[in-house]
This record gives C-alpha cells, sequence and structure tokens, in this order.
C-alpha cells in the first residue's frame, strides 16, 4: 500500500480537482511507559509510531465576507466529506472524526490566526481505536498544514502546537486527555523515545535502539475497541484531582511521601490511583536511566510492573490487555504491558528480536483459545513527528 501522503494527495486530486498546495502528516504513538501520569503533572516516555495520517489541503476562493467562509475535509476511512462554516465553530457542534479538524480551525482563529478557506483530504494508517493516538496525529497534521496555509508557522513555534492541538481536543472535542499524545506526534524523532515532563513541558530525546541489543518491540493490537471519549477515564482523573485536593498538592506529581500520603486518602479507590500514579512516575525514570546506561534488556520487569499496577490499581484493563501480557510472557517476552488509556487498545512487548514471530503467535493462540477477536501484530521502530512532504 503507498503512503498516507501519496493517498491523501490522490484523495485530494480526485475530490477537488486540483492538486493540493502542500501535504503534512503526523505519527501515531506508543507510549513505553508513564501511563495516566501526563495529566497529574507527571513523566511519560512515549514514541512515535512509522503509521502516520496525512493531510492534504489547499486554499479556496475565499469571499469578503468571512461569515461565508468554509472548510471541507474528507476522510478516506469513512468515505465522508463534510463542510463546515464559522457557524460551527463552537465546541462540540461538528461531530465525529471531522470534530478534531473544527477544533483546529477553532484554536488557531481563537489565536488570531487568518485560517483561510480550504479544502482538505485526509489518509491514515494508524490504526482507529487501539490507543495508539489516531486524534492526536489528525489534529497535529491538520495543526501544521493549515498554519502553513495561513503563513502562520514563523508566527507559531514548534514548542507551542502541542498545547494547541491538546486544547482542540479537550475544549472542542471534550475528551479531557493530557499533552503526551500530541507531543510525541510533534516533537518525537527517529530513534529516540521523548521524556516529557508533563508540567514543564521540557522534552528530552532518549535513545532507543533495540536492534542494538537483539531485541524488538513488539505491538498486539487486541482489537478490543479503545473509546477514549468513555466516561471511565474522566472518573479516573476526576478521581486523581479529587485527591491532590485533599492531599493539599498541585498534582499528584508532588507526592514525596507514597505511604504517608496514601494514610491521609479517605478511600480505598483513591489509595489504589495515587499509588498506580506515583509508583509509575518513579518507573518512567528508572526506564530512562536504564535506556541511557546502554541497558535497554532491563526495562522489562519494569514494564510488566507497569500493567500490573494498572490493572489492579487503576483499573483500566480488561481480559483481552491481561491475556495478551500473559501469553507474550509466557512466550519469552522481557516485558510487557497495555499501552495507551486502557479499556481495550493495544500491548506491547519486549522481546528478543528472532522470537517476536513467535511470540505474536502465542498471543493469537491464547485470544482464539478465549474466544477473542484474532489480533493484530507488529514490530515497531522510534519514527519522527510531525514532518511535510518534500514538494
Amino acid at each position: 500500500m503507498s503512503s498516507p501522503q501519496a493517498r491523501a494527495t490522490l484523495d485530494f486530486r480526485q475530490r477537488y480537482q486540483h492538486p493540493p498546495a502542500l501535504v503534512w502528516s503526523a505519527p501515531g504513538r506508543v507510549n513505553l511507559i508513564g501511563e495516566h501520569t501526563d495529566y497529574n503533572d507527571g513523566f511519560v516516555l512515549p514514541f512515535a509510531l512509522p503509521h502516520r495520517t496525512a493531510v492534504a489541503v489547499a486554499g479556496t476562493s475565499d469571499p469578503a465576507a468571512d461569515g461565508r467562509r468554509q472548510w471541507t475535509v474528507s476522510s478516506e476511512t469513512t468515505g465522508e466529506q463534510i463542510t463546515f462554516g464559522p457557524d460551527e465553530l463552537a465546541p462540540g457542534r461538528v461531530p465525529g472524526w471531522a470534530g478534531y479538524v473544527a477544533g483546529i480551525v477553532w484554536v488557531l482563529r481563537g489565536l488570531g490566526v487568518d485560517v483561510p478557506a480550504a479544502e482538505l483530504a485526509i489518509a491514515s494508517d494508524v490504526p482507529v481505536g487501539a490507543g495508539l493516538s489516531s486524534s492526536a496525529a489528525l489534529e497535529c497534521a491538520t495543526l501544521a498544514a493549515l498554519l502553513d496555509l495561513s503563513g502562520s508557522l514563523a508566527e507559531v513555534p514548534v514548542a507551542a502546537w502541542p498545547e494547541l492541538a491538546q486544547r482542540a481536543e479537550n475544549a472542542y472535542v471534550g475528551m479531557p486527555c493530557g499533552i503526551m499524545d500530541q507531543s510525541a506526534s510533534t516533537l518525537c524523532q527517529d530513534g529516540h523515545a521523548l521524556f516529557l515532563d508533563c508540567r514543564t513541558l521540557q522534552a528530552d530525546q532518549v535513545p532507543f535502539s533495540l536492534a542494538d541489543a537483539g531485541l524488538a518491540m513488539l505491538v498486539v493490537d487486541t482489537r478490543a475497541p479503545h473509546r477514549h471519549t468513555d466516561s471511565e477515564y474522566a472518573t479516573r482523573r476526576a478521581t486523581c484531582e479529587a485527591a491532590a485536593r485533599t492531599l493539599g498538592l498541585p498534582a499528584l506529581r508532588d507526592v514525596t511521601d507514597l505511604d504517608a500520603t496514601l494514610a491521609r486518602l479517605p478511600d480505598e479507590v483513591s489509595r489504589r490511583r495515587v499509588r498506580h500514579v506515583v509508583s509509575e512516575d518513579a518507573r518512567v525514570h528508572a526506564v530512562v536511566a536504564l535506556l541511557r546506561a546502554g541497558r535497554p534488556a532491563d526495562i522489562g520487569p519494569l514494564l510488566t510492573a507497569s500493567h500490573a499496577s494498572l490493572r489492579d490499581d487503576f483499573e483500566v484493563t480488561v481480559p483481552e490487555l491481561d491475556v495478551a501480557v500473559s501469553a507474550a510472557l509466557a512466550a519469552g517476552a522481557l516485558g510487557a504491558r497495555m499501552t495507551g488509556g486502557g479499556f481495550g487498545g493495544c500491548v506491547i512487548g519486549l522481546v528478543p528480536e528472532q522470537s517476536s514471530v513467535d511470540i505474536a503467535a502465542a498471543v493469537a493462540e491464547a485470544f482464539a483459545a478465549k474466544g477473542f477477536t484474532a489480533p493484530v501484530s507488529f514490530v515497531t521502530t522510534p519514527g519522527p513527528g510531525v514532518s511535510r512532504m518534500d514538494d
């Protein structure tokens, strides 16, 4: 199959009967470790996937009256074509996948960017609903494309893009996500994981080359539907924020004595949620230290401990995720964990490179024995963030 960039270009020509002015793309991501820590001002360590979402775009004749300005966007995935104007640029007015595009237009206009009327075509190979940040990839590619089209790339630095894309998802789409996904889609570099402090937004590139150590990163899409807008995600965030208020802390990342902190919390659910966040932040730091020391094989037990914490303390796994982790470990993975927000989605496994096919087969066999939908597995390597297609 051709690249998303090429497919977006072709779809644009076929739909609009002229070539696009430019094409930008942004990747999905895998979070190596640091789950549900971003909205607690904590630490995360994602890396960009080779899978990308491309947005081809061109301006259209723009009437003098801004009230008639329109944006038309098409999706290769759904086959739909949606048109919206300024009257729809209020949070929630454009539903579904097109809402992410409308949200970016809304954010940029609020920033003072004169976003021209435009036609857009989207193509993607980021799996949807798998917890690999297909929404962030769409947001970040659209943001870059519309900034470029409006001539505002120089005025809005790349370091500011993740916050703008997050604002579209939080305030327009209504998903209370943290900033990790948009940061990974924008800032990641080839061959590196992104060590991000979600409070200060300091981002450091950590070398992450598994092949040199004879290892590989196996991604297992469990095909258990991942619904980011589920109320469960918002409930987890609200519980964490309430616990921080009870403790008199700005955020859970400020906990320094976990045992003493847990003793101050009034209920067992809050204690479990806090224990996960605080221990997960510690695991992120430990993984970063091991990678910087050139010891990638040693991060395996930390990945597995993260999954146990997400299963038992944060309670965001589902049977498919747990079975995939158990099967991968039993077949020889050095470590495995769910990745993403949970309630479905993907599992990652740190595996010996020569064993990746056998471990993927073992997971598939375990799924068949349980009567689950067959998973889809692939080996991945860290890729680059948002970029413009060469002219």
